[in-house]
């Protein structure tokens, strides 16, 4: 009987999964914003062929496009990734929620939720932090990596908060367990309303945003707890704050890759 439980659990959230990142329907996905790969997205434009389209998939299973209608945009990597962090700290006792800062349409803490239900966790929440409006404009002067970011002035990363709830609604994912944080991260994250994390999971882009997740939620992580970083290899600001970070609290713990983007360490 527990064999076949764990079937239908993997079953559930490899479907799960397909839906979030719009794969059930392939091809059904456009794609909202060129991002980081102008000339990629230019070679799909002017060469539209179903050899593209294979590799265009490619890229989206990757995590490297930002769908016009999925939940998610990280790739099958980054949720496995979730689920493994989350199921590794559930087996290990190891205490505390899971969060994430910058949540767009709410696909991984969807995803997250859905790993708690599936393993019958009732005393852990799902936090979902972000302004709800977009990043934020950048600091240049107080954040000189962050100059010249243009997140800020694109209006597909603006995704209100009631979307997003509509969105776990949708999967009959919405309940007690899952709490929304609205606002800028250096606002709602000193004074957010828990004590301990088992998973933090960071994708706000940004130097700021980054390092004002790190600095409010890293001191609540649990040791054996898990930090991923979703913009660490797309990013450069991004990647330069978790290095700033780790060097000037001594952290030698070891980073692990995840895909072309991701990476997350273990809290020890």
């Amino acid at each position: 009987m527990a064999n076949e439980i764990d079937k239908g659990s993997d079953l559930y959230l490899n479907l799960l999964k397909t839906t979030l990142l719009g794969s059930i329907y392939p091809g059904l996905d456009g794609y909202v914003w060129p991002g980081s790969y102008p000339l990629r997205w230019l070679m799909y434009k002017l060469f539209p062929s179903d050899v593209v389209f294979f590799r265009r998939m490619s890229t989206k299973m990757r995590g490297l496009t930002w769908p016009s209608h999925a939940y998610s945009m990280v790739g099958p990597n980054r949720l496995d990734n979730i689920r493994f962090c989350l199921e590794d700290t559930i087996k290990n006792n190891v205490p505390g929620d899971f969060i994430e800062t910058g949540v767009w349409r709410g696909g991984s803490c969807i995803f997250a939720r859905a790993v708690l239900k599936t393993n019958g966790i009732t005393d852990r929440k799902v936090w979902v932090a972000d302004s709800f409006e977009g990043l934020p404009k950048p600091d240049r002067e107080k954040y000189p990596a962050d100059a010249g970011d243009r997140h800020f002035l694109i209006p597909e990363l603006a995704v209100s908060m009631e979307q997003v709830q509509e969105n776990f609604r949708t999967f009959d994912l919405l309940d007690n367990q899952v709490q929304f944080l609205k606002g800028w991260f250096k606002d709602t994250l000193p004074k957010a309303p828990f004590q301990k994390l088992a998973v933090a999971r960071l994708d706000g882009d940004l130097y700021e945003s980054t390092m004002d997740a790190l600095s409010s939620l890293y001191s609540k992580l649990s040791v054996g707890g898990y930090l991923i970083v979703d913009d660490y290899g797309a990013v450069p600001a991004c990647k330069k704050a978790i290095h700033d970070y780790r060097d000037a609290n001594g952290i030698k713990d070891r980073l692990q890759e995840i895909d072309i983007s991701g990476v997350f360490w273990q809290k020890t």
